[in-house]
């Protein structure tokens, strides 16, 4: 049996297949569009899971779209009566809707043998945040769990609580839009100047050069209720929500939410270019701080509904890594699963799951701890490329490319490392990384310098091997897809300066010797020659979405003074 699953029209669109419940393969669109976010429709996504899975599209038996029109129709129509002047939203929201319902003329330019018939009769439409749920639930190792999906909002829907058992999933209750945890903090993201879409992951970085010296200000835009759920107050944003998204050129879009109210209350927001002052900083620690309470109130008054031990979490806010660290410490459950598309490019493969599991009632596979389903390419397609572009390199084995590697980020260089399946989700685990020796208190400079030019305060990740994170962190949980920010140990801060951040913790990736297996061997050689577990990763890109094929690397490596590309085996080096 095989499913496909899809986020389409939607931020961050992708798509995901599955045969006979494994997951087979999945990516975001804009890996092969080359444009952050993209929100069409993901043809070129399906048709990578089709070559990967060896079929045509004729052959899949479901397809899954994370998005259900009819969901919560009713309120949405109370939404209109009480807001007629949101009509622009209204009819974007009716424009997006009728191209969800409308599917089959897509499918058709992907494979002209099908029907519009035959295609429709496969498709089921899941709710976002159900399909959220599932990603995290159906995914995880938990036979019961209880389950949150949070973020800005879908299907009119923004928060979603519910719990897990088996192959069947149970929503508790629910929060409808506007209330959302998700628009709260991209408004003040925006007002602290950061003004894009998916920016918001900036003002996680601030906070740490702040104190949280405006939390009960801050405090006014949002009710903690009796419920354990919240309720924003709307007097802080804008009468037309709903028309704030535009997803009509393909390239989400966000318009200013937050309403002159909330600039009277907290002054004028900040332009882009405009210096960041220390109040700029204490009101992104308080706003990080006011959402880490409502997240672990949400959690604390879900742990007391379920009494359960184990936690699946989803949804754009479940990207925030500083809160996802704390949440053991801060609630009672003691196990959190997160997976590594929590945010909405993970819909496509909670959709299929979704169907896998809770419609058709099959039994559960394995628990998914590796997020490498993308792209990939042969030592012998590498070769070929570089030659037809006149690039020198050496192709080595396997042991003289980690000990050439791990030598050359000892004498401060900076490698980009393409290796094995593309991650599917934001961030780079060691397939589409940029590496440097984490010891080096100047290595931080040096990647601005080289490659990334981007804010000084944002920090840098380390993925450490599985077996040591006890050695360099206070807390010692499975992180293999760098969803959770834990405190350093104060006497390792010293030994791995440029992954420590300004108030000691560090974004991990706990690396697993068999869902890692080169990677974890490259940390392990640089760690027989310093002592040191621990790489400095970023993702391999250079403001553009990461790096998916040889061209895409190669060209990031030539237009930056990046010392050293790995493609697989091939290297190609810059003069030391």
């Amino acid at each position: 049996m095989y499913i496909l699953g899809l986020n389409a029209y939607h931020a961050d669109s992708s798509a995901a297949i599955f045969k006979d419940g494994l997951m087979i393969a999945a990516t975001e669109e804009e890996r092969f569009r080359r444009i952050k976010h993209w929100a069409g429709f993901p043809s070129q996504a399906i048709q990578f899971c089709l070559n990967e899975a060896g079929i045509k599209l004729a052959d899949v038996d479901h397809i899954a779209i994370g998005r259900d029109t009819k969901a919560k129709y009713w309120k949405k129509l109370w939404y209109v009566a009480k807001n007629p002047e949101d009509i622009k939203g209204i009819l974007d929201r009716r424009k997006n809707a009728g191209k969800i319902t409308s599917l089959e003329d897509e499918f058709l330019k992907i494979d002209s043998s099908v029907s519009n018939e035959s295609i429709k009769k496969k498709i089921h439409y899941v709710e976002h945040h159900r399909a959220h749920l599932a990603s995290a639930f159906f995914a995880s190792p938990f036979e019961n769990a209880a389950l949150l999906s949070i973020d800005g909002s879908g299907d009119f829907s923004t928060t979603m609580i519910g719990t897990g058992s088996g192959n069947q999933i149970n929503v508790i209750d629910s929060i409808d839009f506007p209330h959302s945890l998700g628009l709260f903090y991209t408004a003040f993201t925006q007002w602290l100047g950061f003004p894009h879409y998916g920016d918001e992951y900036k003002v996680m970085g601030l906070a740490p050069y702040g104190e949280p010296k405006y939390m009960e200000k801050v405090m006014q835009v949002l009710k903690f209720k009796e419920t354990g759920l919240f309720e924003v107050n709307l007097k802080f944003f804008r009468n037309d929500l709903l028309g704030i998204m535009d997803y009509n050129s393909n390239i989400p879009k966000v318009d200013q939410l937050f309403s002159a109210h909330f600039e009277n209350v907290f002054g004028k927001k900040r332009d882009k270019n405009e210096e960041l002052t220390q109040f700029h900083k204490d009101m992104a620690t308080s706003v990080q701080r006011v959402t880490e309470n409502l997240i672990f109130y949400i959690l604390n008054a879900l742990h007391k509904k379920t009494g359960l031990d184990s936690v699946c979490i989803a949804g754009g806010v479940a990207q925030n890594s500083v809160a996802n660290g704390k949440i053991t410490v801060n609630t009672p459950f003691k196990n959190v699963y997160i997976p590594s598309a929590g945010h909405d490019a993970g819909i496509s493969m909670g959709a299929a799951l979704y169907v896998y599991n809770h419609v058709l009632s099959q039994q559960r596979k394995p628990a998914i701890w590796s997020a490498y389903t993308g792209s990939k390419f042969t030592n012998e397609e590498i070769e070929e490329y570089l030659k037809s572009r006149n690039i020198e390199y050496t192709r080595y084995s396997d042991d003289e490319l980690y000990d050439l590697v791990s030598t050359r980020l000892i004498n401060a260089g900076v490698v980009g490392w393409f290796s094995g399946r593309a991650e599917f989700g934001p961030r780079a685990l060691g397939a589409r990384s940029i590496l440097a020796d984490p010891s080096r208190s100047d290595a931080k400079d040096i990647l601005n310098s080289k490659i990334k030019r981007r804010e000084s305060f944002r920090p840098f990740a380390p993925s450490i091997l599985e077996e040591h994170v006890s050695e360099y962190f206070e807390l010692s949980e499975k992180v293999p897809f760098m969803e959770k920010v834990f405190p350093i140990k104060v006497e390792k801060r010293k030994v791995i300066p440029a992954v420590t951040h300004v108030d000691g913790t560090g974004r991990l990736q706990s690396v697993n010797k068999e869902v890692s297996p080169r990677y974890h061997k490259l940390i392990s050689t640089f760690h027989s020659k310093t002592g040191i577990p621990i790489l400095l990763n970023t993702s391999f890109n250079e403001n553009e979405p990461i790096v998916n094929s040889p061209e895409h690397a190669l060209d990031c490596f030539l237009r930056t003074n990046m010392d050293m590309l790995v493609l697989e085996n091939c290297v190609v080096q810059r003069n030391m």
